[in-house]
């Protein structure tokens, strides 16, 4: 099963290069969706593992969408320029960063890392963030759900108010 959900700043709703953003974030849904893809992501979510195996699911289709991995030199304005995102896509005059988060989700704010790492990019106003429905950690056994703490963290940035560079966000449940 996978969820979504889509924040968009009013002014770009009906912008192209939104348009654009959703038709490519449909198509990486209807990726995921497939019961091939599912099973894989099953077997590779599982306590201890990290988000890269879930990347490695993904790696095939993101690439084929024109997604690069880890794209550096995205931040060489910044003093913090090692930062890279886990995929760059160009759409328009702006791009899109998709970040594939796991265990560290909402236990070390990995949601307002990419965020951020959005909002100071100046490549890219678009943002996918995949992030588990349910997560059991461990050493624990402890479970959450980052998908709904996610969309309640993000909410916030999408009020006229509080804007920021980001113009849109997809949030992913897998």
């Amino acid at each position: 099963m996978t969820e979504r959900f889509d924040f968009v700043q009013v002014g770009f709703a009906n912008h192209p290069e939104w348009q654009e953003v959703r038709s490519v974030a449909d198509d990486i849904v209807s990726y995921l969706e497939r019961p091939q893809t599912r099973e894989r992501i099953r077997m590779v979510d599982v306590p201890g593992a990290s988000s890269s195996a879930v990347q490695s699911v993904i790696l095939e289709r993101a690439e084929s969408l024109g997604f690069r991995n880890e794209a550096k030199g995205l931040f060489k304005s910044y003093p913090n320029d090692g930062l890279r995102p886990d995929y760059f896509r160009k759409v328009g005059d702006s791009g899109i960063l998709l970040e594939v988060e796991r265990g560290k989700t909402n236990i070390n704010n990995m949601d307002f890392l990419d965020f951020w790492k959005c909002h100071i990019c100046e490549h890219a106003h678009y943002l996918f963030l995949m992030v588990p429905l349910n997560l059991v950690q461990n050493s624990s056994g402890r479970s959450s759900k980052p998908f709904e703490t996610t969309v309640k963290h993000m909410s916030s940035f999408f009020s006229p108010s509080n804007y920021t560079n980001v113009r849109g966000l997809v949030l992913i449940g897998y």
